[in-house]
């Protein structure tokens, strides 16, 4: 007969672990200039702060605590010095969940949110790439209606026209939870 074991003086419940999963265990990084250029683990964000190559910008309720040390738990920090980065970088590769984010999860021919797949624009078939201006969200209803035709074929529009993405969607790729704190720095 098991019996459980209780939980260590001070430990937090499997529950409370939970909560602090996915979306409470990734913090924002800000350039020196506070743009927004990646998100990294809890983990990273605390050696960028012990090698002193970063600085807390804005901190959660929790402590994190070591055998010398207690630091709040960072939420977004800041680079100390300015980190260069290639203007290209939001021409990154095309993937499923970053189409979704820049279409903000929602079909592009009918506005759905459920039952989503990419679909090219102007078919493959067609002449079309597979590049950020001819790729879409779109719901398999959609897709299917549309097969491999071009849209005005099978009289259907796009609710907007796709666009190479903003960088911040890519943060918004690695953390699809995002906390109330990170708002203002993606807001630009």
């Amino acid at each position: 007969m098991a019996t459980a074991v209780p939980a260590p003086a001070g430990s937090a419940s499997p529950s409370e672990h939970q909560r602090r999963g996915r979306e409470r265990g990734r913090v924002l990084v800000l350039n020196a200039t506070y743009e927004p250029i990646n998100v990294c683990t809890v983990r990273r964000a605390v050696v960028l702060l012990l090698k002193e190559k970063a600085e807390v910008i804005e901190h959660g309720e929790w402590e994190l605590h070591s055998a010398r040390q207690t630091l709040m738990r960072p939420v977004v920090i800041r680079l100390v010095s300015y980190v260069r980065i290639p203007r290209d970088t939001h021409r990154r590769k095309i993937t499923r969940r970053a189409v979704f984010a820049r279409d903000q999860w929602t079909c592009q021919y009918c506005g759905s949110r459920s039952n989503l797949t990419v679909d090219h624009v102007i078919p493959k078939s067609k002449g079309g790439r597979s590049s950020w201006d001819n790729i879409v969200a779109s719901c398999a209803p959609c897709n299917r209606r549309k097969g491999d035709a071009l849209p005005r074929q099978v009289g259907m529009k796009l609710l907007r026209e796709p666009r190479t993405p903003s960088p911040t969607v890519f943060i918004h790729v690695a953390s699809p939870v995002i906390p109330p704190a990170w708002l203002q720095y993606l807001a630009a």
